[in-house]
């Protein structure tokens, strides 16, 4: 069974890919020499974040780690640091768990050529798949990113939230029957481009789609509702204290959290929640004595399942045992600037820095 006729495939990918050549995007950093490598990491890198705020990290992450070994032998910290503010953080995890997996596991700086290899690798779904290896050796894959998915949900009025199983399927098999036999790279690009530029999420300006004449959601008037939305859920705030912990030379003491959860491998100020007394905190986990505690304006970050509120709490460290563990680190509040640090801890870290200029 055909998802969609041979009459609307044919005008839907000429029509994509003659307005690729004269209004699609090629001068995006990632689209020269566009590499298994460097199309990966922008692929990774565009994953729920825009063009525009990807392009100065994208060029600062491959200005240090120019190629896949580069990557491979960095540090989990140098890596982190690169990526400190993007936000997302397994992402960074996963791209430096596949390049290490490649590189001195596999003993290869290749990246695979086929769906089902790649997306073997921490990290790399179903369309980043196809991206990579549409992008980057022009052969025939299909990609449903978030962009995709909306003009198709459009285009082809396919209702309900992306998210559930079925609709996805529906995506899926329409994406997969429109993709063409050859210039996959620029239908590819096209599409991507056409879901950013014009079939955007609201004020979407269908007068300069080029598929206007197909669009089954114009024809109906009722672009904004498509694709449907995901159902809207109550998201809990948890509130905690950070500790932000001087010695006498104004160094900061941070800690590294674990691998996996949230903020997985970055430094961060020692926290717990506000039901623990917090002079009895540090004194019985870390066995730390803090004087002077001083509570500062606290603010609210959010994740996408839960809203933070961070309750910082300047403190003098009086006396504390030497540290040993690796996780733990003082540090200038410059230097803790240039690591990998969360985007919430660098405004706790510039608001302190700040308050210690008045003092």
């Amino acid at each position: 069974m055909k998802v969609v006729n041979e009459v609307i495939r044919a005008e839907f990918i000429s029509s994509v890919l003659l307005w690729f050549k004269e209004y699609g995007r090629k001068n995006l950093p990632w689209q020269k020499d566009p590499t298994a490598y460097r199309v990966w990491i922008s692929e990774i890198m565009l994953q729920q974040t825009q063009v525009k705020t990807v392009i100065p990290y994208y060029e600062k992450f491959m200005k240090c780690f120019p190629n896949i070994e580069d990557l491979a032998k960095a540090s989990n910290d140098q890596v982190m640091a690169q990526w400190s503010g993007l936000g997302y953080y397994s992402r960074a995890r996963n791209l430096h768990k596949t390049a290490i997996e490649l590189c001195k596991n596999r003993g290869q700086s290749e990246f695979p050529d086929t769906i089902e290899e790649l997306q073997s690798l921490a990290g790399i779904g179903r369309s980043t798949a196809g991206a990579i290896l549409a992008l980057a050796m022009n052969k025939k894959a299909s990609i449903l990113d978030g962009n995709v998915k909306r003009v198709l949900a459009r285009c082809f009025a396919i209702s309900g939230w992306p998210g559930k199983a079925d609709v996805a399927k529906k995506l899926w098999q329409v994406t997969e029957s429109l993709t063409p036999e050859n210039d996959v790279k620029a239908y590819t690009q096209a599409l991507m481009d056409i879901g950013a530029t014009i079939c955007t999420p609201r004020n979407m300006t269908c007068e300069d789609c080029p598929l206007s004449n197909i669009c089954i959601a114009l024809k109906q008037d009722n672009q904004v509702l498509y694709p449907g939305k995901k159902p809207k859920k109550k998201i809990p705030v948890r509130s905690q204290y950070f500790c932000l912990l001087m010695s006498k030379n104004g160094e900061l003491l941070m800690e590294k959290r674990p691998p996996s959860g949230i903020w997985g491998g970055l430094w961060t100020p020692i926290s717990c929640d506000l039901e623990f007394n917090l002079g009895e905190y540090l004194e019985n986990t870390y066995s730390i004595e803090a004087s002077n505690q001083q509570r500062l304006e606290e603010f609210r970050h959010t994740f996408s399942h839960f809203h933070l509120q961070l309750v910082p709490v300047k403190a003098d460290v009086t006396k504390m045992l030497s540290i040993a563990e690796d996780n733990l680190r003082w540090n200038s509040l410059d230097n803790w600037l240039k690591e990998g640090i969360p985007a919430a801890v660098r405004v706790m870290i510039e608001d302190l820095s700040a308050n210690l200029e008045k003092d």
